[in-house]
């Protein structure tokens, strides 16, 4: 008969958390012929949002712009105009008028949150952020390590 002890090799393994400090660089093709958007991506922290919080995505867009959104697993209603609030670790609380892109499961925050994404963000642990639409509110948080590195990166593909 096999006896087993406490020296013998764990049956489970310790689940290290998915390196969430990678931010994935995609490009997605546009509604448009020719039309592509180049993006990064950052997953939430699933031990501290909500189910329904996928992450964030900083996108090329159009003429230039960089574009923030707040990408969620539920959607909202496509016509929808939710209040968006984030907080940065180290810095204070913002409140921003959204609308709904893709289909409603990304909110589209207004232009001038591309300027943190461009400067403050990236010497921030984490943004922490909340989706409120009438009753209905999604909280996420997703760390920003490695920001800098992928935002210079995305800008230089910019326009391909």
């Amino acid at each position: 008969s096999a006896e087993f002890s406490c020296r013998e090799a764990p049956i489970a393994a310790i689940a290290h958390p998915a390196p969430s400090s990678v931010w994935k660089f995609t490009r997605a093709q546009g509604a448009r012929d020719g039309e592509s958007f180049a993006a990064i991506t950052k997953t939430a922290d699933t031990a501290q949002s909500d189910p329904d919080f996928a992450g964030l995505i900083v996108r090329c867009a159009p003429k230039g712009k960089i574009d923030v959104l707040v990408a969620l697993i539920r959607p909202f209603p496509p016509r929808s105009r939710p209040k968006v609030t984030i907080a940065a670790t180290g810095g204070g609380t913002l409140t921003f008028d959204a609308r709904m892109a893709a289909a409603g499961a990304t909110v589209l925050l207004p232009d001038e949150v591309s300027a943190f994404a461009a400067g403050k963000w990236q010497t921030a642990a984490s943004l922490s952020v909340a989706v409120s639409e009438g009753d209905s509110e999604i909280k996420g948080v997703v760390a920003l390590n490695g920001l800098r590195e992928a935002y210079h990166s995305l800008l230089a593909n910019c326009g391909q």
